[in-house]
């Protein structure tokens, strides 16, 4: 059976240092016997502000930070999704948000523009959030054939958006990468709870990425990547500090489930997104 591996990380302003903790990172995954790694939301880039990752934008297909995954992916000789990076927007002033897949050759299979923006008002630690200011949301669903299984993509605020993960249903969706960076109050809160509940409503393998400690803005996230099969239970988790998590995929044991308890052939109401 195939190990798919989380990375957790702590990103800050030095992109340089970020990377030689991810490569770090990505070697002893892929040591461990991962053939498939996922590196966390913003593993590049935590910017003392907002407005630091227009600066870092690339265009589609060329830059440092493709470059880097491009290289670590066939070094390894894994498959890599790459977390997020920023890539240039349509609209002035704004980057999309994007997790690249890219095999083991350190081809592009994949590109999923994150679609549900963070902007909310967390008056228990007075943060305020507002990524619609400077991430133009994507409108696709992806889910793309690789040889663990049928892979979709999402990134940390999608997870409270189930009709998202049922999109993916739609196309067979088996296994769900999931980079993030959850603040310290909401995780502590929801994030378990939602990633588990994604696997169980859906019978499928959730591998989460997480950011996870203090970063020099001030922010704190939660931490915690995950890796939930479909009947719900955490099977790895790294709750704390940079590291990663290794788990086994049972491609049978979920199609057994889904022949066994078939929830989702008795589904009576479709929700699609609009493009």
């Amino acid at each position: 059976m195939p190990k798919l591996a989380a990375i957790q990380m702590a990103s800050g302003p030095n992109v340089n240092a970020n990377l030689i903790e991810a490569e770090r990172l990505i070697g002893e995954a892929a040591s461990a016997g991962a053939e498939l790694i996922v590196l966390p939301e913003n593993f590049g880039l935590m910017g003392l502000k907002e407005t630091d990752k227009l600066g870092l934008a690339e265009d589609e297909g060329s830059g440092p930070l493709q470059e880097f995954l491009s290289l670590q992916a066939q070094r390894h000789n894994v498959w890599l999704a790459g977390g997020t990076i920023p890539l240039k927007a349509s609209e002035p002033g704004k980057v999309l948000s994007s997790c690249l897949l890219l095999d083991n050759q350190g081809e592009r299979v994949a590109r999923y523009d994150k679609i549900h923006l963070f902007d909310v008002d967390l008056t228990d630690s007075n943060e305020q959030y507002a990524e619609s200011e400077t991430i133009e949301s994507g409108n696709k669903v992806v889910v793309v054939d690789s040889p663990f299984g049928k892979l979709g993509l999402a990134v940390c605020y999608d997870l409270r958006f189930p009709e998202l993960f049922r999109d993916m249903i739609d196309e067979d969706v088996e296994i769900v990468l999931l980079p993030a960076a959850f603040t310290a109050i909401t995780g502590k809160a929801h994030w378990e709870t939602l990633l588990r509940a994604r696997a169980i409503e859906n019978l499928c393998y959730i591998v989460a990425s997480a950011q996870g400690g203090y970063h020099a803005s001030g922010r704190e996230t939660h931490g915690d990547s995950m890796i939930v099969e479909p009947w719900g239970t955490v099977v790895a988790r790294q709750p704390s500090g940079a590291g990663f998590v290794v788990a086994e995929i049972d491609r049978m044991r979920l199609l057994r489930l889904r022949e066994t308890f078939p929830v989702l052939s008795h589904r009576r109401l479709h929700c699609n997104l609009s493009a």
